[in-house]
């Protein structure tokens, strides 16, 4: 099927677009979405992101993780700000640039402790859902829960998901070999397994087409989005 960079960028112009991905870690969604995102001439919302700001915060300014009211609060107040262009990547927080910060193994420990806490989820989801309104509808959203909670009215639901060596491999070659196989993991599954408390990122819901690219490279994965972008939504 003709997926090409030229015939994607005009599809469905005009209309609603929102693709929805979710996936577990080391599954290629950011990558993949934010380049389907490009090719498909749309915004990109990388909702990781927000809940690791979110992480940073707390830590700088000693939030108990534990305490979910404090957390909560945290959460409204925060002064958030992230990129919704696919070419740039930049999350501000009180208009400080944490782009880099919020990727450091502290935040990683620790992001999950946000991500299960139901206030600061609410939160986070009320905003992801202003930020896909205020694309246009021309948007690829991916995280946990994009298909079945923020987005379950999207034109196309995507699982993008990897076997589990796969999902380590690529954790290990993204963090440039500087990871013991025991923290990729902690990094990689013991997070998976806190978060699916919440939120179950590994089987498809009704609707969602799953895409497993544990035997894909890059480029076919982007490619394999794309075709299910064209059938799903080609109305």
């Amino acid at each position: 099927m003709d997926t090409d960079t030229s015939t994607m960028t005009r599809f469905r112009f005009g209309k609603s677009l929102v693709v929805a991905i979710d996936g577990p870690s080391g599954s290629g969604k950011s990558s993949v979405s934010r380049e389907t995102a490009r090719r498909l001439h749309a915004a990109y919302l990388d909702t990781g992101a927000m809940y690791r700001a979110v992480t940073l915060h707390c830590l700088e300014k000693g939030v108990d993780l534990t305490d979910a009211g404090s957390v909560e609060r945290a959460t409204r107040e925060l002064d958030l700000s992230i990129s919704t262009r696919p070419d740039t990547e930049a999350v501000l927080v009180s208009g400080i640039d944490v782009t880099d910060a919020i990727r450091e193994p502290r935040v990683t420990r620790a992001v999950s402790a946000v991500a299960t806490t139901l206030g600061a989820r609410s939160e986070l989801i009320r905003r992801q859902r202003q930020i896909i309104a205020d694309s246009h509808h021309r948007i690829v959203a991916e995280g946990r829960d994009i298909t079945t909670v923020v987005a379950p009215d999207a034109e196309v639901r995507i699982l993008l998901t990897a076997s589990e060596e796969a999902r380590l491999r690529r954790r290990g070659d993204q963090l440039g070999g500087t990871q013991t196989a025991e923290q990729l993991k902690q990094q990689v599954l013991a997070r998976d397994a806190r978060d699916s408390s919440v939120v179950n990122f590994h089987q498809a819901a009704n609707g969602v087409v799953t895409v497993d690219s544990s035997d894909l490279d890059f480029e076919q994965t982007v490619t394999a989005v794309l075709d299910v972008v064209r059938t799903v939504a080609h109305h």
